[in-house]
């Protein structure tokens, strides 16, 4: 098969991204990998959808380094396919980091995935899904078992309120975002800074202030879902510990967090159950689950 990654930009892509282990998973399946970025689509006026891809020539990469190397050397000169001879589009962008300065592509992934589907391409993750899962507001959609207490709202007075009654503190970050940016712990609402905080984390956009779960301070659990249901090879699970640096409450691997081992829990595999129909009918096929305790 011959199968297109889409990302934000072949020059951000580093050698240890998910997206480089799962291209390089694909040419150890003998398939064929092509990197696309959110300028590279081209929809002609007979409705046939093409795209300008990277192609990795068919080598025997042995490190995901090595798959990098060849990545970038064929970035430099791309070829034009139909959508039809591409068999799966794997949507790996992350649409906050082009929010701000391209805001054209943030949504492409999304736009082009939908033509794509619609054309017979199977897309990972479904485009309408995604284009849900993109906000944080899609926590709210699963069961209130599986997710804390939650007020959103850019009413700075209704935002005191909520942290007002919650003893444990509050955290609270944009609704949009990822990587651990402008999130913040607040223990009480008349901490001195608490302004600044606010204008910090909303930007331009919504807040989402949520109970602090104690929990957090050893960071949380990342448990990958198929289709649904937990992944596992002979018996092991996908999934590890994200352990927050010191002095910070962010436990993102891009906010200088760690990954440790970790055993599953009959709990994390009870939730992951009690997400599973919604994940399947949003057609969220690849999924990082974030659990906090146990």
């Amino acid at each position: 098969m011959r199968i297109a990654f889409f990302v934000n930009s072949i020059e951000s892509e580093t050698p240890g991204y998910t997206t480089t282990a799962l291209a390089l998973a694909a040419f150890q399946r003998s398939h064929s990998v092509v990197y696309v970025e959110p300028g590279d689509f081209i929809l002609r006026p007979d409705d046939g959808l093409a795209v300008s891809v990277a192609v990795l020539p068919d080598a025997s990469y042995k490190t995901p380094d090595k798959l990098h190397a060849a990545l970038k050397d064929a970035a430099k000169q791309k070829k034009t396919f139909a959508i039809s001879d591409i068999d799966i589009v794997f949507l790996r962008n992350d649409p906050s980091l082009d929010a701000t300065d391209r805001p054209w592509a943030a949504n492409a992934g999304v736009m082009f995935g939908r033509l794509a589907a619609e054309r017979g391409v199977i897309v990972v993750n479904d485009p309408d899904g995604l284009g849900q899962a993109q906000s944080k507001l899609y926590l709210q959609s699963f069961p209130e078992a599986v997710r804390p207490a939650t007020l959103i709202s850019r009413n700075i007075t209704e935002i005191r309120a909520f942290i007002d009654k919650h003893s444990k503190g509050c955290i609270v970050k944009p609704l949009q975002g990822s990587g651990g940016k402008n999130v913040f712990h607040i223990a009480k609402p008349t901490d001195s800074n608490l302004n600044q905080i606010f204008e910090a984390a909303s930007g331009a956009g919504y807040l989402i202030a949520q109970v602090y779960i104690p929990e957090a301070k050893a960071g949380d659990v990342r448990l990958f879902l198929m289709n649904g249901l937990p992944l596992a090879r002979d018996g092991n699970y996908a999934a590890f510990r994200r352990v927050p640096a010191k002095g910070d409450v962010r436990s993102n691997i891009h906010a200088a967090g760690t990954a440790r081992k970790v055993k599953v829990t009959g709990t994390m595999l009870g939730i992951a159950e009690m997400v599973r129909p919604k994940l399947i009918n949003d057609g969220m096929f690849l999924v990082g689950l974030d659990i906090v305790g146990d």
